[in-house]
């Protein structure tokens, strides 16, 4: 299976060094839209039926391979089909932007104490007059309020900011936007400060970062701050939405590789592992 070339100086610069030196590699990756598809009930989103055994062949030779979500790590564990997984022990799951680490070595998993704002936020939230088809989420370190199953999901979302920034700066919480989702959460971390701190404790030689919405751009924006200095070889990946929606355009713009959803997702880790084999 061949891999996509990347379309710029720097991409290039990654994947040669990917290859190169895979002992020092990091593949970090988005779950929802990336590993996962985006259905309409987030509990069904599970990993892409090929994402395992793509990760499995590849985890053993880099220096680590990284999910980093905004769910909960034990969710994203559970529907990535990730514990227990022959050939994942160099699997690290970082949920909620990094505020919870799951080690698949140990099967342990880190976690904070709940922020005080959203014990304050989840009855208040509770009480807000939403849309009909607007659903909200509670992700125990953080709420998220879904628009995809109201009619007109856009306004929706457009109607909703207003009001849930200003109940997130009440409660010294952070927005997080999406497609068609508003998250409220904890400020002060995100999977650009998540993903330049795992690189720093692996010793990351190159790292290649897939994603595929607004929430992957801080990853996107660590990425190239490393690339620039101290030099650190990326490849920037974007998964465009399966559905036939346009990518998102902040990613698409920036990415060296764009590629169609999670099956070009899999898809590139299955070219990077049977290269990395031979």
């Amino acid at each position: 299976m061949s891999i996509p070339e990347p379309r710029s100086t720097a991409g290039a610069a990654g994947l040669a060094a990917l290859l190169k030196e895979p002992a020092r590699a990091v593949v970090a990756l988005d779950f929802d839209g990336t590993l996962s598809p985006i259905v309409a009930n987030p509990e069904r989103a599970y990993a892409h039926p090929g994402a395992v055994d793509a990760l499995a062949r590849l985890a053993p030779r880099l220096a680590a391979v990284v999910v980093l979500t905004g769910r909960p790590a034990e969710t994203a564990v559970r529907l990535g089909g990730f514990a227990g997984a022959a050939g994942l022990d160099r699997l690290i799951v970082l949920g909620h932007y990094g505020l919870e680490r799951w080690d698949a070595a140990t099967g342990a998993l880190r976690a904070p104490e709940e922020h005080p704002g959203i014990a304050a936020l989840r009855p208040e939230l509770a009480e807000l007059p939403l849309p009909e088809g607007v659903r909200i989420e509670d992700k125990g370190h953080a709420l998220a309020v879904h628009t995809r199953r109201a009619a007109e999901p856009d306004a929706a979302l457009a109607g909703l900011e207003g009001p849930l920034r200003a109940l997130a700066a009440r409660h010294g919480l952070a927005v997080e936007p999406g497609r068609m989702v508003l998250e409220l959460r904890p400020p002060g971390m995100d999977k650009g400060v998540a993903l330049t701190s795992v690189l720093g404790e692996l010793n990351a030689g190159s790292v290649l970062f897939a994603g595929d919405d607004l929430g992957d751009l801080a990853a996107y924006d660590a990425v190239e701050a490393l690339r620039a200095d101290p030099g650190l070889p990326g490849l920037l990946v974007c998964s465009a939405p399966a559905t036939g929606e346009a990518p998102v355009a902040a990613l698409a713009d920036r990415a060296d590789l764009v590629v169609p959803g999670p099956d070009g997702v899999v898809e590139l880790l299955t070219g990077l592992a049977e290269r990395l084999e031979h």
